[in-house]
């Protein structure tokens, strides 16, 4: 949809909704849905190149399995984000153009042997070459066969058929509603009857991780551009050239009016380091947007210690997670510690250098405060800026009049006098439901026409009027002793 910010001197050529925010027959407008998480993630299995909606650990499994082996993040990566509250997770599995399915070719009974059967997984990756199958007669029947699929030792699935028929053998894979893991391929009827084998092995699947690289990042958040979420986190990456690239991408979108903000982190070696302190608000400062947060510390649960740039897919998830009137700060993690514990004077630092840091507060781990990289401002910018609640509360205010304004009016409502009192009167209703939310102030909020403007006839120029509420995060007591 057309829409982003706008300037006096560079008005946008596209019809559309604009709206830019400085400090200082009508369809009502109605908030939008909120809360979704997108992530890139390398596995070894599930379908590559393609969304795939997560709302539990039990859909990640299924999905991508649970293997963290040989660079596999999906898993991991889904279940921080689950942890920190998303309610929707769109997961994206990145795979190297090595990635290949396994596969098995079944031979008949002739005297001379004839391949008659392919079998071949479902997706590429090295999960498939963990496939057996074993062929032999039906039990019960003995005009029927039995193929058995197994992983490992587990038994998967049984698709009984005619034994005298080999586009019997296939059909009965291929349709069965159950069968999640192969797909089968007749070569040829030869003499009609699959020789019977015991435990033979799928084999030359590669999950394409490997070969992952920046470039596949950078084709993945082209594809995530067609897609609408709020939060995205990278699996685990934190590469500098890599995050500079999704900070401009970021920047690009959310001026094109996408709403979005990334979440990114370092090594555990920098997070753990003598200088920790100084690289993540060096990070911080290379970044310097109000659309990325910069995670500057690991966390530990169970036997597992996670580093910030895993740590990231969390935080997106508490992201997420929170309504409008909600913020970060001082929000309760399930982590048992952190791998490294910032002083007093360190926090700080954190704070006013732009730096999101979980701490350990004696009792619990938790966030300090929900701020984003923003350590400079920029024209028309004040310090709410560097609050992740605040800029929340604007992309979902900006998401919702332009989803609206395309919807109910742009193009269908004649610029007359009574289609602009339409219009306004519909954003102060939204206003109005914003205020009675606790996300903005209940007085003073306003929308009119901007007198400042002289607007050609098929263009209207509002003012917006408003105060965002916050949450208390300082609280300065003076106790007197009599």
């Amino acid at each position: 949809m057309a829409g982003g910010t706008w300037s006096a001197t560079d008005k946008p050529v596209l019809p559309g909704f604009y709206m830019t925010f400085q400090a200082a027959a009508a369809a009502a407008i109605q908030p939008g849905a909120r809360g979704t998480a997108i992530v890139p993630v390398r596995a070894h299995w599930g379908p590559a190149n393609e969304f795939v909606e997560i709302s539990s650990e039990a859909d990640a499994a299924k999905a991508f399995t649970r293997s963290e082996s040989d660079g596999a993040t999906a898993y991991r990566t889904l279940r921080l984000a689950l942890l920190g509250g998303a309610k929707k997770i769109i997961a994206y599995r990145l795979a190297a153009s090595s990635a290949v399915a396994s596969a098995l070719t079944l031979a008949d009974t002739a005297g001379t042997p004839a391949n008659v059967l392919k079998l071949t997984a479902k997706y590429s990756g090295a999960r498939g070459n963990d496939f057996k199958v074993t062929v032999q007669a039906n039990a019960i029947d003995a005009a029927k066969k039995d193929l058995k699929l197994f992983e490992g030792t587990t038994l998967l699935r049984t698709f009984t058929f005619d034994g005298d028929s080999i586009q019997a053998a296939a059909d009965a894979i291929n349709g069965d509603s159950g069968n999640l893991w192969v797909v089968a391929e007749k070569l040829a009827e030869g003499s009609g009857m699959l020789a019977n084998v015991s435990g033979v092995s799928l084999s030359g699947g590669d999950s394409g991780i490997s070969g992952v690289s920046n470039a596949d990042y950078l084709d993945a958040l082209a594809a995530f551009e067609t897609r609408e979420f709020n939060v995205i986190a990278l699996d685990g990456v934190s590469d500098a050239s890599l995050h500079a690239s999704v900070a401009a991408w970021v920047s690009r979108l959310r001026n094109e009016g996408k709403g979005i903000v990334a979440v990114l982190g370092g090594t555990a070696a920098d997070d753990t380091a003598a200088d920790a302190v100084a690289k993540a608000i060096a990070r911080s400062a290379s970044l310097n947007h109000e659309g990325i947060v910069n995670v500057g510390t690991g966390a530990k649960l169970g036997d597992t210690a996670y580093s910030s740039a895993q740590i990231a897919a969390y935080v997106a998830g508490l992201i997420a997670g929170q309504g409008l009137s909600q913020s970060t700060t001082y929000a309760p993690s399930p982590f048992e510690d952190v791998t490294r514990r910032w002083t007093r004077a360190e926090q700080e630092q954190a704070v006013r250098g732009g730096v999101f840091l979980l701490v350990h507060d004696g009792r619990l781990v938790k966030a300090l405060r929900g701020i984003n990289s923003l350590v400079t401002l920029r024209e028309g910018q004040n310090h709410p800026w560097k609050k992740i609640r605040t800029i929340r509360v604007m992309d979902s205010i900006n998401s919702d009049l332009q989803r609206t304004a395309e919807d109910s009016y742009i193009g269908k409502v004649n610029n007359t006098e009574e289609g602009r009192l339409a219009l306004i009167s519909a954003c102060k209703q939204y206003m109005q439901s914003l205020a009675q939310a606790g996300v903005i102030e209940s007085d003073g909020y306003d929308v009119y026409v901007d007198p400042e403007f002289t607007p050609e006839p098929d263009q209207v120029f509002l003012k917006w009027e408003a105060r965002l509420t916050d949450v208390m995060e300082q609280i300065f007591s003076t106790f007197i002793v009599r």
